[in-house]
């Protein structure tokens, strides 16, 4: 099975790191203490600029959950049919070639969900599959593609678009000073993508000479259950997000790595495309270093943060369609596309040209 084509849409209001910190500064500006730590930890994320589903000012306003979550979706919708729309006419196929729809996010609700919504708002044939996913956070871009790969394997002929919404920017709570949340405010931006792949049978056919899924693999890290997620509330959803996610990347996700690419008989050094999602800065570098790879191996997700944060499911999609738009590598050349999301677990998908 084969990715054809990878298409993004990102909300128009785009801001920098330090109008970000400026307007934080306006929020909670009775705890000078508290906005020197929110100040310093901004700068080192490694952030310049995010997009935004709303104009800075409008996050300061109070709302309910309920109401949250109808902007949510509101802009959900217009930016996951854009991501489609460029994906699929990148890859040249219509929505009614598509069999299976399969639509991640984290940050909102729905139901009928952003799928079934679509639906109605391009010409997807009426008994194309839908599956809807919500809980995997980080990991869903990745997930996704390689449950995608798993449909494909039996359907040759078959087309799969992924979708992946987050609007982390949605999730923003005044009230809440804890440090999960004042990195949250620093790291975390909004956007959409969506992925093409293409059944082996048909991909020859059509001549896509994008890579192919060679191989996945799925691990779960038992009673980590703290390390990432909701609290969900009332109020919305309130970040959870541990400190040991960078020790998790190192002690458990590059033996995995390893293993796995073992298991494929291919060296990590023979690598030529890291497709890793940004989780942060000292994320990138634990693995970074844990590694050993050569230097600039990570660059094209070091760049994705800075222009566009962290956009869970989202992110390790927009590194991939950075890869597909550079050079193309030489045949046989083999990618590595993984992520770590809540659970906590990691997905690995193994591509080659």
């Amino acid at each position: 099975m084969r990715i054809a084509a990878v298409g993004r849409a990102l909300p128009e209001h785009v801001h920098t790191q330090e109008e970000v910190i400026e307007r934080l500064g306006g929020v909670w500006s009775d705890d000078p203490r508290l906005l020197e730590r929110v100040a310093a930890l901004h700068r080192n994320t490694g952030v310049r600029t995010r997009h935004f589903a709303l104009p800075l000012g409008d996050y300061t306003e109070p709302r309910t959950f309920g109401e949250t979550n109808r902007i949510w979706l509101e802009n959900a919708l217009v930016l996951g049919e854009r991501a489609m729309l460029d994906a699929l006419e990148r890859a040249g196929v219509e929505a009614s070639d598509v069999d299976l729809f399969l639509a991640t996010t984290i940050t909102g609700i729905a139901c009928p969900s952003l799928d079934a919504r679509l639906m109605n708002r391009l010409p997807f044939r009426p008994d194309c599959k839908r599956l809807p996913i919500f809980g995997l956070g980080c990991v869903a871009g990745a997930a996704g593609i390689a449950r995608a790969a798993d449909y494909l394997r039996s359907c040759p002929e078959g087309v799969v678009v992924l979708l992946a919404v987050e609007l982390c920017s949605l999730t923003f709570a005044r009230g809440d000073r804890s440090m999960a949340q004042i990195v949250a405010t620093g790291l975390f931006g909004d956007g959409a993508a969506a992925v093409v792949l293409v059944g082996a049978e048909r991909a020859r056919r059509l001549g896509l000479d994008g890579p192919d899924v060679l191989a996945t693999r799925s691990v779960f890290y038992r009673d980590t259950e703290d390390v990432m997620g909701w609290d969900v509330s009332e109020r919305g959803f309130r970040v959870l997000l541990s400190t040991r996610v960078p020790e998790l990347a190192r002690e458990r996700l590059v033996p995995d790595i390893s293993a796995f690419l073992a298991a494929q008989g291919v060296e990590a050094a023979r690598i030529e495309r890291w497709i890793a999602h940004p989780g942060g800065p000292k994320v990138l570098r634990a693995l970074e270093e844990a590694l050993e790879l050569r230097p600039g191996a990570f660059d094209t997700a070091w760049d994705v943060l800075e222009r566009a944060g962290n956009l869970s499911s989202v992110s390790v999609l927009l590194i991939l369609r950075e890869v597909l738009d550079g050079p193309r590598p030489a045949t046989g050349a083999k990618g590595l596309l993984f992520a770590m999301g809540p659970a906590f677990c990691s997905e690995l998908v193994l591509l080659g040209w």
